[in-house]
Formats: C-alpha cells, sequence, structure tokens
C-alpha cells in the first residue's frame, strides 16, 4: 500500500464526516432503535420538537459515554528496549540562576516557554494533532489549488505553468514543482479528467507518490546508544527553537525513565544559557554551564565526561547559531564533534538540524548550509502549526533526501510528535481528496 492509500483508510474509518450533516452526534444502531421507537410513540402525544429534543438527549448522552471511553494517546518517541530504572532526579548548580533570567536579545531564540509543570498525557489522538497543526498549511494549500481550478477548461501549456506556480508559492520547492508537472503531462488519469475534484485527486495523489518515491529507506528515527550515555547534538540559526526543542525531548525521556543530561553550550547568545536552565529547572535536570563567551567546546566535554562518570542515559547538547559568523560556527561546532567522538566512539549518536517552518525555503536554504558544514543525521521542524508552509517537508525530502525525525505541531511538550509520513500527508491534504471507495 502507498501513502495516498491512507485516504481510502480514512474514508472507510471515518464515515461520520457525513452523519454529522444530518445529526450533530452519531448514535449507536440500538440506540438509534430505541430513540425511533420512543418517538412514535410520544409523538401522539408531543409536538414533533419534543421528539426531536429526546432523541438528542439520548444522543448527547451516548456521545459523551464515548468519549469518555476513548484513549489518550502517548507521546511518540524513539524507545529503546530496555528502560532503566531513574531514581531521583539530579538537581542543577546552576539552577538557582534560572529565577533571575536574562531577556535574550533580538536574534535570540524566542523566550516564551509552555508550561511543563502538568505532565499528563495528551488528550488529542497524534492523529488529531497532525490535522489541527496542519490546518493553516492545508487550508493555503487548498486555496491556491481551488484557484488555479476555478476556471479550469483543459489541460494544456498554461494549465502546467499555473500548477507549477501554484506549488512553488506552497512551498514544495521548485525542483518538486517541475518534476510533478513534467511527470503529470505523460498522467492519463489527468487527460481523461472531467472535473475539478477528479483533477485534485490526481495532481495530489501524483504529488504523495513522488514524495514517497523520493522517501524510500528513510530512517526517521532517534537512534540511542546501545550501551552507555546517548549524545545529541543539536544545530540551526538562531531563533529557530533549539532550546524549547531540547527542553520538551529532555521532558518527554524523563518520562519514559531516562536518566537526562543538558549542555549550554551557546555560550555567546545573551540568555541561552538561562533559558536553557529555566527548563532543566522544569523538568528536573541537570545543566552542565560554562562562562559568557567562554569555548563551547570545554562545555562540551565537561559534559560528556560527567554524563559518562554519573551514567547518564542522554545528553542533549545545545548550540550556537550565529549563521552571519558561518566560518566560525562550523569551525566550533566541528570541534565539539571531535571531542565527543574522542569521549563516546559512536558518538554524538544523531545530529539534529532544527529549522523553523514558518521561514518556507529560507529553512531550505539554511539545512543547505548546515548539510554542507556537518554530518547532519535528521531535522525537527518546528512552528509546523503557526504556518500555511507546511509544504516545506516535501522540498526538503526531495532536494535534500535528510528524514524529518520530529515536528513541532503546538506549544505543549506533547505537541513535539514523532514524524509520521501517512498522518503529514492525510493532515496536508485531507480537506482537498475525495475518494469513491
Amino acid at each position: 500500500m502507498g501513502l495516498f492509500d491512507i485516504f481510502k483508510r480514512k474514508d472507510k474509518t471515518e464515515p461520520k464526516s457525513q452523519v454529522a450533516e444530518e445529526s450533530t452526534n452519531a448514535v449507536p444502531l440500538s440506540a438509534a432503535s430505541e430513540v425511533s421507537a420512543s418517538a412514535e410513540k410520544v409523538a401522539s402525544a408531543q409536538p414533533q420538537s419534543a421528539a426531536t429534543t429526546q432523541a438528542e438527549n439520548v444522543s448527547e448522552a451516548e456521545t459523551s459515554a464515548t468519549a469518555q471511553s476513548e484513549p489518550q494517546s502517548q507521546t511518540q518517541i524513539a524507545k529503546p528496549d530496555v528502560v532503566e530504572e531513574q531514581t531521583s532526579a539530579p538537581t542543577s548548580e546552576a539552577s538557582s540562576a534560572a529565577n533571575s533570567v536574562a531577556e535574550p536579545d533580538g536574534n535570540g531564540e524566542e523566550s516564551k516557554q509552555p508550561d511543563t509543570s502538568s505532565q499528563a498525557p495528551a488528550e488529542n489522538s497524534t492523529e488529531n494533532k497532525y490535522e489541527q497543526g496542519l490546518a493553516k498549511s492545508r487550508t493555503g494549500f487548498g486555496a491556491r489549488l481551488n484557484a488555479l481550478l476555478a476556471n479550469f477548461r483543459r489541460v494544456d501549456e498554461d494549465f502546467f505553468d499555473n500548477l507549477e506556480e501554484a506549488l512553488i508559492e506552497s512551498d514544495v520547492g521548485f525542483e518538486m514543482a517541475v518534476s510533478l508537472s513534467d511527470q503529470l503531462r505523460e498522467e492519463v488519469k489527468l487527460q481523461n479528467a472531467k472535473s475539478q475534484q477528479e483533477v485534485t485527486n490526481v495532481i495530489i495523489e501524483k504529488l504523495v507518490d513522488i514524495y514517497e518515491q523520493q522517501g524510500k529507506n528513510e530512517d526517521n528515527h532517534i537512534h540511542l546508544a546501545a550501551t552507555g550515555p546517548t549524545v545529541l547534538l543539536f544545530v540551526g540559526v538562531n531563533g529557530v527553537g533549539k532550546t524549547t526543542t531540547i527542553g520538551k525531548m529532555a521532558a518527554m525521556y524523563q518520562r519514559h525513565g531516562k536518566k537526562v543530561l543538558l549542555a549550554a553550550a551557546d555560550t555567546f547568545r545573551a540568555g541561552a544559557t538561562e533559558q536553557l536552565q529555566v527548563w532543566g529547572k522544569r523538568d528536573h535536570v541537570k545543566v552542565v554551564t560554562g562562562p559568557d563567551q567562554g569555548d563551547p567546546a570545554a562545555v562540551v566535554f565537561d559534559a560528556v565526561k560527567q554524563a559518562k562518570d554519573e551514567n547518564y542515559d542522554v545528553l542533549f547538547v545545545d548550540t550556537a547559531g550565529r549563521l552571519q559568523n558561518k566560518v566560525n560556527l562550523m569551525n566550533e561546532l566541528a570541534k565539539m564533534k571531535r571531542i565527543i567522538s574522542r569521549e563516546i566512539e559512536t558518538a554524538p549518536h544523531e545530529v539534529l538540524l532544527v529549522l523553523d517552518a514558518t521561514t518556507g525555503q529560507n529553512a531550505l536554504t539554511q539545512a543547505k548550509l548546515f548539510k554542507e558544514s556537518t554530518d547532519v543525521t535528521g531535522i525537527v521542524l518546528t512552528k509546523l502549526d503557526g504556518t500555511a508552509r507546511g509544504g516545506i517537508v516535501l522540498a526538503i525530502r526531495n532536494e535534500l533526501h535528510l528524514p524529518v525525525k520530529l515536528v513541532g505541531l503546538g506549544e505543549q511538550v506533547d505537541d513535539l510528535q514523532a514524524f509520521d509520513a501517512s498522518e503529514f500527508v492525510y493532515g496536508l491534504f485531507k480537506d482537498l481528496v475525495k475518494t469513491n471507495d
């Protein structure tokens, strides 16, 4: 089965969207029969509206009971086969500094932090998170496609030119847009399409097929060390959400019983260390720090040594992101990687590039620069819920061949989700594809 088949599966398992137009909530057949019989008995003595009200009350009761029985979702996070038991959470010597946090400068990362004091499981399922998080992207893509097809008459060169323009504006990337246009020229289904909906289905099916082909053998998992500490190195420009992503991941890994350590290796940005300390305090995780304007590699060395000596499971390393000083930045990253590898031969186990989805094609440019200079193993795409540029995921796979491993679909800790290609595709195009199966 291909990725596009998710629309057929979802249509079969979610027929309630059509029923919702006729009734506020679906009622089980047995309950519906009882309501119908009751309504017939009451109809002779009561106005029709009263019988309807009674049926709606039964429907609401059924819906409420169903909602209470639905299981809550679990955070999707890579877990090793064996989870070590964690005793008391370590405390940071630098945690006291978290009470007086310096404000980041104009180029700093966002200072707003979600409240992580409540660690209850997310109420929404993974599917709903994707659907809600991609709502803006879905609406934007749909509007462009509808505008393209508003005056659709026939498939000709003007049609393909306009299609390429609409796709590029949707941030799927120039190469992806041209590739799709070229393949559609030979698509028999498109030549035989008689309606706007048939044209839409063919375009999206081909887009999904290309995306799926480009992702063959792609590894979206976060890899943990078989023994000893796992080192996850985070890179990316200032403001994309590296520190916030680390804080959320630290909280999630702690929930799974991991002993977590943070390294504040961004020693140059004002407020960077303090921001990570705030997350450390909230997550009850120790943070290894150094002096302002100090050597980031020294912080990394201390953190790796401590992770080994005190048997930590996971070490998260925050780094600087001054792209305007590209040479110095890349030299710093190379030095940190050498130190990590010297202390732990197989580390770093992941080099995760954090990108801000709201920047669209600029994110793609950043990814190309970091990929040229460091061995990026995967991408964390943040702020997808706040942008109409979700199509950037398609461009990343098509042009960079880097796996997206995590996506930010909201501000809460549980809104950082392991990337699921099927749910992403469905969340991006669900309102546009109509199947007859």
